[in-house]
């Protein structure tokens, strides 16, 4: 890696930071509270028997997240356009309302349709809400700066989703008593919440008046143009979509195998010995910790590291950044998922945050910083477009492979008929929650349900799922490591 321009120091970077960036902060971790309290145990409650959760099949659940994605990730290609032309305040008072009534909404869900309404209402309000926090950002910093804004920004995000996914934890019970309507409400109540610094602290840019006279179709009809001639940046984005597949399969699918194949005991053994009875609220009802909270390390980690990182990696070219941190990333995606030893998911999870620290801030500071001044809104809303391809096609694609290959009720069905002999009729009468007991009485010999956990892994390898997955962001990694090699001069 080669070095560039000696780094100014973090006081005087932090000193040319405008008011607006505190304040879009403040905004932004409050948002993130919100929505990754939901987005930490929405999984769980989608595919939850009835009476626990929703009930749904895991390709209802994939097909839900992909409208959601499509939604969330594209609108922002015009919102941000509207963004610059009626004003950045009226576009966040919109988002907040929206995202209000989808989560209160979620709170209240019967089945499949109002899930998938309660996901478009809050995709909605978060696609309009990105552009307009995202560009307050990219506006308030420079080439001298925006390395560490972008990284603290980064760190901001992550308060958020650090704190949101225990506190989500603890209000929604256990699978013995669920109270998963308290997580939603919550959420309802921290978005709420943002009207005060949007309205009374920001400082609003000057709008574009000319924006204002243009229709929807044709503000989409430029953006889209405008994106077309750029098409440095559109390789960029199609190639950094790998990336988000990997990050959203860690939110929207490794919660589901956690909770079906690993054993957390010895993680919630590991939190009772940390917190003492403070640890009660994240554990399952056999004392493992909740899959939400193993997911948590990601965020604890960016915490952590993601200042001094930023600030490290802020000596370096952004492509170079990108490369390292999309193959670390990778490497921690696939180990989290390969094992039922829940302490080394842990490890993949802790080295996959390592990556994301020096891929994602880079990221977003790679489009906010090739953004023409007067289009800083608009580029930040291109930046969705990996979110679109990565987390549509990842839950599109996840939700059939894993009723194929990974989903343990399905699994433990075909190996009571299959492997065990019994007749399907006698089959289909086990309730879900009795499959695995029901095979280790067939086994014999003592065996435990977990006996017939490890008879299930052994026979049919479930973890082949995270090697499929993984292969996208393989290819994605190949395609960083070529645009490197194409435009040396950012490498």
């Amino acid at each position: 890696m080669n070095s560039v321009a000696k780094p100014v120091s973090v006081r005087v970077q932090v000193g040319t930071m405008s008011w607006n960036f505190w304040v879009a902060n403040i905004m932004e971790a409050f948002e993130r509270l919100a929505f990754f309290g939901v987005r930490a145990v929405l999984p769980l409650y989608m595919v939850a028997a009835k009476g626990q959760g929703i009930g749904l099949s895991y390709r209802q659940k994939g097909l839900i997240y992909m409208v959601w994605a499509i939604f969330q990730c594209l609108l922002p290609m015009v919102s941000g356009g509207y963004a610059e032309a009626y004003g950045y305040r009226l576009s966040m008072c919109v988002a907040f309302s929206l995202n209000i009534a989808g989560y209160l909404v979620m709170a209240n869900a019967g089945g499949f349709w109002t899930m998938l309404l309660a996901a478009l209402l809050v995709g909605t309000g978060t696609a309009i809400f990105k552009p307009p926090v995202q560009g307050s950002v990219a506006k308030s910093l420079n080439a001298g700066n925006s390395g560490l804004g972008f990284g603290i920004f980064y760190w901001v995000v992550n308060v958020g989703g650090f704190l949101a996914p225990m506190a989500a934890a603890a209000l929604r019970g256990n699978e013995m008593h669920p109270t998963w309507s308290r997580v939603f409400y919550g959420a309802a109540t921290v978005t709420a919440l943002n009207f005060l610094p949007a309205i009374f602290l920001f400082r609003e840019p000057p709008p574009d008046l000319e924006a204002r006279k243009k229709k929807p179709l044709k503000v989409f009809t430029e953006t889209m143009v405008v994106l077309w001639k750029d098409q440095s940046v559109l390789r960029f984005l199609l190639v950094m979509s790998g990336f988000w597949f990997m990050f959203m399969q860690l939110w929207d699918l490794l919660p589901n195998f956690l909770d079906e194949w690993v054993d957390l005991r010895q993680a919630g053994h590991f939190l009772s010995a940390a917190l003492g009875t403070a640890a009660n609220g994240f554990l399952t009802a056999d004392g493992g910790a909740k899959p939400e909270i193993l997911i948590n390390i990601d965020s604890f980690v960016i915490l952590l590291f993601v200042l001094p990182l930023s600030w490290l990696f802020g000596r370096y070219k952004m492509m170079t950044s990108l490369v390292l941190g999309m193959a670390i990333a990778l490497a921690g995606f696939v180990m989290s998922g390969i094992t039922t030893v829940g302490l080394l998911a842990a490890a993949g999870i802790f080295v996959f945050a390592i990556g994301e620290i020096i891929c994602s801030p880079k990221f977003s500071e790679y489009i906010g910083m090739t953004a023409p001044p007067h289009r800083k809104a608009l580029y930040m809303g291109y930046s969705y477009i990996p979110f679109a391809f990565g987390w549509a096609a990842g839950n599109g694609l996840s939700g059939p492979l894993y009723e194929t290959f990974a989903s343990r009720n399905a699994l433990a069905r075909h190996y009571l008929g299959q492997k065990l002999g019994m007749l399907p009729d006698a089959v289909q009468a086990i309730a879900d929650k009795d499959l695995l007991s029901a095979i280790a009485t067939r086994l014999g010999g003592g065996a435990t349900p977990r006996d017939g956990l490890s008879a299930l892994w052994s026979a049919y390898h479930p973890w082949v799922i995270w090697l499929i997955l993984g292969a996208v962001g393989l290819a994605s990694l190949a395609g960083m490591v070529d645009l490197c090699r194409r435009s040396p001069a950012r490498a």
